[in-house]
């Protein structure tokens, strides 16, 4: 069979095809973002694929398909699951046709998202099994072990990624298609409406179905257990599961450690192979868990000592013999292991190892021309003097938190600038509020948000960043945009529209690049009351790059740095006491024209709605 070079999520992506996937919807969000999109490049027409406006809308409409028993794939990133939760609580009650896998990628660190969260506690909570993969060569195949099992049981299944594992790249071999069943098609059924009787009746099954899958993962050929050359003369074992895995074998290879000092045991689902646990179990004394992120297996393998007498210590996260947050590595679980058999971490080799420089210390920033920064900027200015709090969400515009421009005072989730704004101006009602939304996050939470502030006649000024993409993780459409990842040409919905059905106090729609009049909207508002809503619409300059860029006259800068404490534009520096423009960053957006008091910045953007000087 051929190889294939493939990032975890491209293996995920290929893997379900091969297993016969009708349909796929999700919400792009990093670390899962790629899934969708390399089942998108690689259709052949035959499967259907969407963006859809978050993640609870994305379960729902491939719960249908599943329902009509086509195969069926969600994607999304662990936050994510918390929007999908209200249909997934009830799906596993009322059962699918076709086999549903929804792909739950939780990011250790956390590398790109608000919090640490993880789903093999999800799992649990919901009652649903769930495979974690510990490679991309794993993932390719696990996916379609998920995919039956779901038929088998007729439920949901979880399938948990973390960032290494959807990020990194291996050599995968590409099998045959799988021999898939075609759809049989909805069949109507009272069992299809979820009642507090049907509920109550099928949780047994439930119960019963978690016991079965239980013993068959006890024979699943992805859960391991590798037993020592001498079994009986060996006291010491290590239980792993995830990337988690993959670092512990590379650690027992580091520091020589043969099957001959251990027992290995790899974990690859949930519900817990009870079985398999307690041969791994027999005979120990000690036992350390490697897992990221929480004592999932950890607990799991100190109910079952308490439960059936097994005098064997457990040791990993609640020992604090293993980090406690964050992601294991290869260097850290080399540590923990090393320790763990009372040896000292081999030494490197220093020729080959040589310490490579410390990089430089360079936060998080807007892109030059972001045109975030300039509508930030026109209502920091607008506002100054006057008493105000800056709501924000999540995307790009979460930087605008960052110093010299100080515009995000609080940030939650998904849609909660817009609604925290108006639980604050409750309180303070003297207080002008300002909570930024982007386009993207509108459509996923936004509205409902706007909607409740129109009800309720809450004070405050929604200002809208329309900048026509998904542009943090990856400039995927959206309904503004007149386009889906089918490639078809719905007509593009607009949020003026919207804003405007919705019978707000105000509505100004501006470019924010024009800063005299974004300025002058934001004091229009600012003298009303109700809900007003200030749009911004101007691209995201990584889909709509400049055409020229700003120039320092040095004879006319006095170095007095205002372009670059005010703005904060990463274009922008400071040599020999004078300002200067990196031409390779700059954008010509010209923001820092107006900015500067002696005239000494030019742009050459024909675009730029800046005044030339």
């Amino acid at each position: 069979m051929p190889k294939k070079l493939l990032m975890g999520n491209e293996a995920i992506a290929l893997g379900a095809i091969r297993a016969g996937v009708r349909v796929v919807t999700g919400y792009p969000g990093t670390p899962s973002t790629e899934v969708l999109e390399t089942v998108a490049k690689h259709n052949n027409g035959s499967i259907y694929v969407e963006w859809s406006v978050n993640e609870k809308t994305a379960l729902e409409v491939a719960a249908g398909a599943a329902f009509a028993g086509a195969r069926v794939m969600v994607t999304m990133k662990q936050v994510g699951l918390n929007v999908a939760s209200d249909p997934l609580m009830s799906l596993n009650y009322l059962g699918v046709k076709g086999g549903m896998v929804i792909i739950v990628a939780d990011d250790p660190g956390p590398i790109s998202s608000q919090t640490e969260q993880d789903t093999r506690h999800f799992s649990k909570h919901a009652k649903l099994a769930l495979f974690d993969p510990s490679t991309p060569e794993e993932a390719y195949t696990m996916i379609a072990d998920a995919f039956a099992l779901s038929e088998k049981y007729g439920e949901p299944v979880l399938f948990r990624p973390t960032t290494r594992v959807c990020h990194s790249c291996a050599s995968v071999e590409i099998l045959d298609a799988l021999p898939v069943s075609q759809p049989g098609g909805f069949i109507k059924s009272p069992g299809w409406v979820i009642f507090p009787r049907l509920a109550y009746a099928n949780k047994f099954k439930i119960l019963e179905n978690l016991k079965k899958m239980s013993d068959e993962f006890s024979d699943y050929e992805k859960n391991i257990l590798e037993y020592p050359d001498n079994p009986q003369a060996v006291k010491k074992g290590i239980a792993a599961g995830g990337v988690s895995y993959t670092f512990v074998r590379e650690a027992l290879h580091s520091i020589n450690e043969k099957n001959t000092d251990c027992k290995l045991f790899k974990v690859s689902t949930y519900p817990f192979p009870e079985k398999l646990a307690l041969k791994f179990l027999e005979g120990l004394d000690e036992v350390l868990v490697v897992e990221e992120l929480d004592p999932v297996i950890e607990d799991e393998l100190v109910r079952l000592c308490g439960l059936y007498q097994l005098n064997v210590k457990i040791l990993g996260k609640r020992s604090g013999n293993t980090l406690i947050a964050g992601e294991n590595s290869p260097d850290n679980s080399v540590k923990v292991i090393s320790s763990f058999f009372g040896k000292s971490e081999p030494e490197t080799d220093k020729a080959a190892n040589t310490e490579a420089p410390a990089l430089p210390v360079r936060p998080p920033v807007m892109c030059a021309g972001c045109s975030h920064r300039a509508s930030f900027f026109a209502v920091k200015e607008a506002a100054k003097g006057k008493r105000a709090v800056f709501t924000g969400d999540i995307g790009c515009y979460t930087l605008g938190n960052a110093p010299p421009l100080n515009m995000v005072d609080t940030c939650l989730c998904m849609g909660a600038g817009i609604t925290v704004a108006q639980g604050l101006q409750r309180v303070e009602p003297d207080t002008f509020h300002f909570a930024f939304i982007g386009d993207s996050t509108f459509f996923h939470t936004g509205i409902p948000g706007v909607i409740n502030a129109v009800y309720n006649q809450t004070d405050i000024i929604v200002v809208i960043l329309d900048n026509s993409t998904t542009a943090m993780t990856g400039n995927q459409p959206h309904p503004g945009m007149g386009i889906t990842m089918m490639n078809t040409r719905p007509p593009k919905i607009s949020i003026e529209k919207i804003i405007k059905a919705l019978d707000v106090a105000a509505l100004i729609k501006v470019n924010p690049f024009d800063q005299k009049a974004s300025k002058e909207a934001v004091k229009k508002l600012m003298a009303q009351k109700g809900v007003r809503v200030l749009l911004f619409e101007a691209p995201c300059i990584i889909i709509s790059k400049g055409s020229g860029n700003a120039v320092i006259n040095e004879s006319k800068c006095n170095g007095c740095k205002a372009c670059l404490n005010k703005i904060g534009c990463p274009a922008i520096s400071l040599s020999n006491g004078k300002a200067v423009i990196n031409s390779a960053l700059c954008t010509g957006c010209g923001i820092c024209v107006d900015l500067c008091a002696t005239g000494a910045i030019k742009c050459s953007n024909k675009n730029s709605k800046a005044g030339k000087k």
